[in-house]
């Protein structure tokens, strides 16, 4: 059913100085009585689960609808069904777009798209270059790739949306060597381009640094006050743009009206120091450059035994660039030393038994037909896409962390199927599995909600006493554990400030 309006807050209408400098048209509205669109009993099921349950809802026309609920509640799936990217096994959809009355999600999925990290998978696991250029032109048109030759009005368009988004410095950027912050922006961009009557965003604020929630707040504002409806679905109300948002609670594949209210997400525990003496890692001028462009660098520092560190800096300043070098999945250009004194012999399988990393891109590429178990299972191997057998002891480790994180239930469902919070108690759970001697959280918190954070955070001080060392790249304050011992602010790629915390 549907609920009733809670203005959380105010629409706020910004001063003409602080608004983006290009904007959106008004959007047409044909037919002001006729909603966008309205589900009633809609029930959709997907590897044999039921994951939305009769749900009916309508959506009116400039609309702000958040959606709260618990991780694997069903926010995702809704946020697709809306889209067109999924159908209801029984029930209705209906759709009011364009001012016509349809139950064809045709014109849907050529006009709307689900702003969040399934919209970036695609493009990052291709092994095929798209510019983001390329990106927002296809979008333009409803497709994923573009295989045509853009006309004047796509080619126009592109350069408002990039205005107004402020993407147009990253054009004719790889879109696979892009920050978190930068895709994020970018797949809005995309979603734009076919000046869409709705807009679906799903937590769509994780991953994004403070200047970057600022500057998209502001474009969303700017969106939604020219007509486009906005549906956000996310753990954290207190980052949504102030709209006249009306709150649902989505649960147990169920729709239930809703309050903005939400439990805090804070850190909740205390890091031990580590054991141990001697450097762990050293990096010594230490440059990396991805599709021709400086990614890091140059670059001189040392993680050494004892110490947590926390690591900060806006979207694009090098900080996962950094995750991914110190765990071997990047290398420095010629003329940087990487030193990893903690191993015995520096090699590819060593690096993997002894780093857990968790971060926006090991999320991507776990979408295949995997299993939760295997998922899990494969840490010891540190492999992807397949997980060899595991030893009794190994695989009652896996049991036992699955029911720590209460994901029990997920180990024999298959990856596809699962939430983005679903997914992410996973790979936590393979992160720690085996044990690592460096564990390191690339906003390895995001799009968890507050009982599932706080369930992984309490297995780390045991983990610590036992010889890991931890280092949290974040963007907020709650999302830094107390206990890490030493800061570690990027600027371009470079060091700004480093020290005791």
């Amino acid at each position: 059913m549907t609920g009733e309006a809670n203005a959380a807050a105010p629409h706020a209408q910004l001063p003409e100085a602080q608004l983006p400098k290009a904007q959106l048209p008004a959007a047409q509205l044909p037919a002001p009585g006729l909603p966008l669109v309205r589900l009633t009993g809609a029930t959709v099921h997907a590897g044999g689960r039921v994951l939305l349950d009769g749900v009916s809802l309508t959506l009116h026309r400039g609309e702000a609808l958040r959606l709260a609920g618990p991780n694997g509640g069903g926010k995702t799936t809704l946020l697709r069904l809306l889209a067109g990217e999924v159908a209801p096994v029984s029930g209705e959809r209906v759709y009011g777009l364009g001012g016509g009355v349809q139950r064809s999600a045709v014109r849907a999925r050529r006009s709307l798209s689900v702003v969040g990290p399934d919209a970036e998978a695609f493009y990052l696991t291709r092994d095929w270059a798209q510019t983001v250029r390329d990106v927002m032109l296809a979008g333009f048109e409803g497709d994923t790739l573009r295989l045509w030759e853009p006309g004047a009005d796509a080619l126009a368009r592109l350069t408002e949306v990039a205005a107004l988004t402020e993407v147009t410095p990253l054009l004719d950027r790889d879109f696979r060597t892009l920050s978190h912050g930068q895709r994020r922006r970018v797949v809005l961009a995309r979603a734009l381009m076919p000046r869409p009557e709705l807009l679906l965003l799903d937590e769509f604020t994780d991953g994004l640094s403070a200047g970057a929630r600022e500057t998209l707040g502001r474009v969303l504002q700017a969106v939604h006050a020219s007509g486009v409806a906005t549906v956000l679905a996310t753990h954290r109300p207190e980052e949504a743009p102030p709209l006249a948002w009306r709150t649902l609670r989505v649960e147990g594949g169920c729709v239930t009206a809703g309050n903005a209210a939400a439990p805090a997400l804070t850190g909740g525990i205390q890091l031990p120091p580590p054991p141990g003496s001697g450097d762990l890692v050293r990096l010594r001028d230490v440059q990396v450059y991805r599709n021709g462009h400086p990614a890091l660098g140059p670059l001189s520092w040392t993680w050494a035994a004892g110490q947590h560190w926390l690591v900060t800096g806006e979207n694009g300043s090098g900080k996962s660039t950094l995750a991914r070098l110190i765990a071997g999945e990047l290398h420095p250009a010629r003329g940087g030393q990487l030193e990893r004194p903690y191993l015995r012999r520096d090699l590819l399988t060593e690096r993997r038994r002894t780093v857990g990393l968790v971060g926006a891109e090991v999320g991507i590429r776990q979408r295949r037909a995997w299993a939760g178990r295997d998922v899990i299972g494969s840490a010891w191997s540190g492999t992807e896409g397949f997980a060899p057998d595991l030893t009794p002891e190994q695989a009652a480790r896996v049991e036992e962390l699955a029911a720590q994180l209460d994901a029990a239930d997920l180990l024999d469902r298959e990856v596809q199927t699962l939430s983005q919070g679903q997914l992410r108690r996973l790979l936590l759970a393979r992160a720690v599995a085996h044990a690592p001697r460096l564990l390191i959280l690339d906003e390895g918190l995001d799009f968890l909600d507050a009982a599932s954070r706080a369930r992984f955070l309490a297995l780390l001080p045991e983990m610590v006493r036992q010889g890991t060392h931890v280092m949290v790249i974040a963007h907020r304050e709650e999302d830094a554990p107390a206990g890490l011992t030493h800061h570690l602010r990027l600027e371009g790629g470079r060091v700004s400030r480093e020290g005791p915390l």
